[in-house]
């Protein structure tokens, strides 16, 4: 099975040091440094837009050729006198450092406990195992999101029953959560993707009233808040990524958050091989009391992290002020629907700026040139997500001794799972309508946003000309 759309881990792979799309033109990648001061060129300013000025494919001049911010930022003279201290003291495995994160971590989010782990996908996997999910269970997933929410879900033993998303916003939509409760179902996994918080209160009724469990997926949702409250303190745990590319960017590492204290001491135990709760790292002989594994952050990521929260909430006021000028200046341009809030968030993330693409508008200019267009102009952009409820992982799980053990054949015939796991809705996104721009683009100035409309308005304007590009 070809799934085209470059994913975004792919790019992550290739340019995890920017942050940027997996489309970038050479220029923005020459010369980039991996960590910087955190100050970034001033804009080149393109001077005023003119329609005359054919689109930089067809050989026109770019709107924009400066660089983008990039991403991770690092401040040497206020960053690294902890991090220096760390290295130097010796002490690198899980220690005091990393305590001292967890703590500001939690207070941060409001929640009473916090646990470091090695990523996000592990915070998923800890919660899940902790939280009773086991072979034969199902849990509900959506499709618009990264495997790293699904395989979490597979290493338990159980099935991901996929459920289509609401394409306005780009969530789960809780109108179809129902229909795929069976007597298996166990747990529903709202992922707040791309930054922007999925409708916990609705599935939240939902999951009272059928006593399931809810692990908020809010990888990609540092700080988002629903009614002032934050993301990944609604559920039963909630789960964070501190990847190179998110918004609090370690490199890697990730931390489960829950108020329950009985359920956050067996998520440390899990993660320091099943010992006792709250021994230390290279204690030996105190006796394993559960099944776990190891997943212990190091204190020098730690130390990271904590310079990097000091900035996470001006930055997200950041993303968020760009993001809503940004919507404003594009909503105009037929074709292109930006992505909408729930009436109860009072604040998204924005690890993602999304809209979808209607080429109808653009003269039925595929939504692979308007990319390649877009890009020329000096404006990475990418596709986004590949279908994730159809790809070969699925049926390499399902023919393992233990899936073939613990479900019915029937279960198991990929086929038939394809075929109940349709969800068009998010076809239409993967595969014809999704547009991202990233995180680090909207730490830019509002004559950057200035820029992306430009570029946007322009192969509008011209799209009848590009329908001649490849």
């Amino acid at each position: 099975m070809s799934h085209p759309n470059v994913s975004r881990r792919e790019f992550l792979k290739r340019n995890s040091l920017t942050g940027l799309s997996a489309i970038l033109t050479p220029s923005l990648l020459t010369n980039t440094p991996a960590l910087t001061s955190g100050t970034t060129k001033a804009p080149v300013q393109s001077g005023s837009f003119s329609l005359a000025e054919p689109p930089a494919l067809l050989g026109g001049k770019p709107i924009r050729t400066a660089e983008w911010p990039v991403w991770p930022i690092w401040k040497p003279e206020q960053d690294e006198k902890q991090l220096l201290d760390v290295i130097r003291g010796g002490i690198w495995s899980r220690a005091s450092v990393v305590s001292e994160f967890e703590a500001k971590w939690a207070a941060t989010l409001g929640v009473k406990r916090s646990l470091a782990v090695v990523n996000g996908t592990n915070a998923i996997m800890a919660a899940l195992a902790q939280l009773d999910i086991r072979g034969g269970d199902e849990v509900l997933v959506p499709p618009y999101t990264f495997i790293g929410t699904v395989a979490p879900v597979l290493a338990t033993g159980a099935m991901p029953v996929f459920v289509d998303v609401d394409p306005e916003t780009f969530q789960i939509d809780p109108a179809r959560i129902e229909a795929k409760i069976t007597p298996r179902t166990k747990a529903i996994i709202p992922v707040h993707i791309l930054g922007l918080p999925a409708n916990m209160p609705q599935i939240l009724a939902i999951a009272k009233k059928h006593n399931l469990v809810v692990i908020e997926d809010a990888c990609q949702a540092h700080l988002a808040e629903i009614s002032h409250q934050k993301v990944g303190t609604f559920g039963h745990a909630g789960c964070f990524s501190f990847q190179n590319s998110k918004n609090l960017a370690i490199g890697e590492g990730g931390a489960i958050v829950s108020n329950d204290d009985a359920f956050m001491d067996r998520c440390f135990s899990y993660h320091n091989y099943g010992n006792p709760y709250g021994m230390v790292s290279g204690v030996i002989g105190a006796g394993t009391l559960i099944q776990g594994t190891k997943l212990r952050l190091t204190e020098y990521q730690a130390a990271i992290g904590l310079a990097q929260l000091k900035r996470l909430d001006a930055e997200t006021t950041t993303r968020n002020t760009n993001a809503t000028y940004l919507k404003a200046k594009i909503s105009s341009i037929p074709g292109i629907v930006p992505y909408k809030l729930y009436d109860s968030v009072t604040r998204a993330a924005f690890h993602l700026f999304p809209f979808r693409y209607k080429k109808e508008s653009f003269k039925g200019l595929s939504r692979d040139v308007f990319l390649k267009a877009l890009t020329a102009e000096g404006i990475p952009c990418s596709k986004g997500y590949a279908t994730l409820n159809n790809m070969p992982y699925l049926n390499d799980a399902f023919q393992s001794k233990n899936f073939q053990k613990m479900y019915p054949k029937g279960m198991l015939n990929f086929n038939s799972y394809v075929e109940r796991n349709q969800c068009p809705q998010n076809d239409r996104l993967c595969n014809e309508e999704a547009v991202w721009f990233t995180q680090n683009m909207l730490l830019g100035s509002q004559s950057d946003m200035d820029d992306i409309a430009r570029a946007i308005e322009k192969i509008y304007t011209y799209a009848d000309k590009l329908l001649s590009q490849k």
